[in-house]
């Protein structure tokens, strides 16, 4: 079989998983000792990480510069230098915020900048390579194996990081911090060496062909276009229950916060489950015309229907079996997230080779912005319907109801986008249309 191996995807797992591990230090670990060890207000670090959401609205710059080399390794290797020294700079920045009040908080926004556009940079050429490199038969399960690695490094670097830490000083945050961003450079490093062959440059990428001109290409392809809109859709729906979801079981089902807490890792037990499941599914079934999206618009619906037992929830209350349903969102959005990212590496690829880092660069700009104001929609909506009716039970249903309709419009935009691989019949990618 052409394309990457088995461990070939593995290595550029182990980029990803590098890659979640410094991005968790930032959004996870620097977010609570601003709030809890320096008393910082906690719209600080809530808006810092908003921030390098928006800053990766470059990475379709990003993507297309991997495009017109011969090589997307360097870029990777670029965006984890970048990711890395955001990550030190941000926590200089946390250290200075209670003594120097202006530059703390000037330092920390340039931080957060890099470890934006590191991300992009490294993440948006990372997807491009798997996009280019992987067999169409290997994708689902290579979208599933990358994406575990990465929930692997994230919770790994934050239960090792959580543990250094204590007893916590300014000092061993440095420590701990630097450690990680060493480790994961350095691994992220070793597994992009000698993965990637090298191709022309004017095979690999059109060199003549300018930003704006790829990028109008893009939008052109109505099925890159609707791509778009649905990964825009389904990632807001995906994260707009993220920073309510606990609250919910808290004011509603009177779970404590270490039950809250565990409820929420049932929801990412079962999001592992659906990865895998849709992963070896997808495999199998590879070769059946539509399979991925089948796959998409099962995890779409799934998601729909068990946020819809939410809103249910919330209005019947105690009787409900609430950690059925919570497994149930979570596995449904595992199938979902592997189908849509095998999706992106088919839809990347389908119009040849040097396009894959641009199409990859426009889906990821998408899902940073959905993900980058869907926690805080979902958090609003439920504090203004909570102001208007005086009914927090219908507050949260109606925003899970909400939440749900969005699954469904984007089941709705998926059933009509043709998701094949590169060289198949184009027929099949007009199906649906």
């Amino acid at each position: 079989m052409n394309g990457l191996s088995w461990p070939g995807i593995a290595r550029l797992g182990l980029v990803q998983a590098s890659i979640g591990a410094i991005v968790m230090l930032a959004t996870s670990l620097l977010n609570r000792v601003m709030v809890v060890e320096y008393a910082l207000p906690a719209t600080l670090p809530a808006g810092l990480v908003a921030w390098h959401y928006a800053v990766q609205m470059t990475r379709p710059h990003w993507g297309h510069g991997s495009d017109k080399g011969a090589r997307r390794s360097p870029w990777i290797a670029a965006g984890m230098a970048c990711l890395a020294l955001g990550a030190m700079l941000a926590t200089d920045a946390t250290l200075m915020m209670s003594s120097r009040p202006i530059a703390g908080p000037v330092l920390a926004v340039i931080a957060f900048s890099l470890i934006g556009a590191g991300v992009g940079a490294a993440g948006t050429s990372l997807l491009a390579l798997l996009a280019s490199e992987v067999a169409p038969a290997r994708r689902p399960a290579a979208a599933a194996m990358t994406w575990i690695m990465m929930i692997a490094g994230i919770a790994g670097t934050a239960g090792i990081a959580g543990r250094l830490i204590e007893p916590f000083s300014p000092e061993r945050l440095i420590q701990v911090v630097a450690g990680v961003v060493l480790a994961a450079v350095a691994v992220a490093l070793l597994a992009i060496r000698g993965v990637e062959r090298a191709r022309p440059v004017a095979v690999h990428g059109e060199v003549g062909q300018s930003f704006k001109a790829a990028l109008a290409e893009i939008w052109a392809d109505p099925h890159a276009r609707r791509f778009t809109v649905f990964v825009f859709l389904s990632m807001l729906a995906y994260s707009a229950q993220d920073l309510i979801l606990e609250p919910f079981a808290g004011l509603r089902f009177g779970l404590t916060p270490g039950q809250s807490t565990s409820l929420s890792g049932i929801q990412h037990g079962g999001i592992l489950a659906g990865m895998l499941l849709a992963g070896i599914g997808g495999n199998a079934f590879s070769r059946a015309a539509g399979w991925m999206r089948g796959w998409t618009v099962a995890g779409c619906i799934g998601s729909a229907v068990a946020l819809a037992g939410l809103a249910m929830a919330a209005r019947i209350g105690g009787d409900w079996p609430l950690t059925a349903n919570v497994a149930a969102l979570g596995f449904a959005n595992g199938v979902f997230a592997v189908a849509a990212i095998g999706s992106m590496m088919s839809l990347a690829g389908a119009e040849g080779p040097g396009r894959e880092g641009v199409r990859m660069g426009v889906w990821g700009a998408a899902q940073a912005v959905a993900f980058g104001s869907g926690g805080f929609l979902g958090a609003a909506g439920v504090d203004t319907l909570r102001a208007l009716t005086g009914d927090a039970p219908q507050a949260f249903a109606m925003v899970f109801a909400a939440e749900a309709g969005l699954f469904v419009a984007a089941a709705a935009l998926a059933m009509r986008i043709g998701m094949v691989a590169r060289g198949e019949p184009r027929e099949m990618v007009g199906a649906g249309i």
